[in-house]
């Protein structure tokens, strides 16, 4: 998808800092986009459970309902749209505590119009594309039953070979989020590196490793 494609689409913005929700307005429109405001998170939740826009930018800092809270009301990792969050704190526990309540990538403040919209086409593209069906073999993989969908198409990738930016540009994602995903699902499965987790995937694996939680 390239920004042309954006013509048509609906992306949620939800922000407590008005000035950051025009700026979000003013990139995204120019593209034919129908960009949705909230303040707060009471009525994006209303909202997001009323329709599914195509995108979602949610900043993490808002008051009562965090970035983090209402990923999990809105059970963010079975929404059928992706969901970004947006922080103006390099704060990596953060970036990993909402990728693991399903958001799909995290971006930093502060943002550049260009690198956002192009992460955003990004994000649609590859969630509407993504696989149905369960990685080939590693469902027999101990602690495989551990795995989000998430997890599991990065896992895809990794045993096709590619690197981490490779699996973030077709998965529509950050490397640095593709890194996360990768350190979760090596834990989980017990796998000690990348020819490790290969291994065990296509089943000369098992028992090397327990799986961790």
């Amino acid at each position: 998808m390239t920004e042309g494609q954006l013509i048509g689409t609906e992306i949620f913005v939800v922000d407590d800092d008005e000035l950051m929700r025009d700026t979000l307005m003013a990139m995204f429109m120019p593209e034919g986009c129908r960009v949705t405001c909230f303040a707060e998170g009471q009525s994006f939740l209303v909202a997001a459970r009323a329709r599914t826009p195509s995108c979602i930018l949610l900043d993490v800092n808002m008051p009562g309902h965090s970035g983090l809270d209402m990923l999990r009301e809105l059970d963010a990792m079975h929404y059928p749209a992706p969901i970004l969050i947006v922080s103006g704190q390099r704060d990596v526990p953060t970036a990993v505590s909402a990728i693991k309540n399903g958001a799909l990538d995290f971006i930093e403040k502060p943002i550049e119009a260009a690198t956002v919209v192009a992460r955003v086409c990004e994000a649609i593209l590859a969630f509407n594309r993504r696989p149905a069906t369960d990685v080939v073999g590693v469902t027999g993989a101990e602690g495989s039953e551990l795995l989000t969908p998430r997890e599991r198409e990065v896992l895809r990738q990794i045993t096709a070979g590619a690197s981490n930016k490779e699996a973030g540009r077709t998965l529509g994602i950050s490397p640095r989020t593709v890194e996360v995903h990768r350190a979760r699902v090596m834990d989980k499965l017990g796998a000690k590196n990348a020819a490790d987790l290969v291994r065990i995937v296509m089943g000369h694996g098992a028992g090397q490793g327990a799986p961790r939680h």
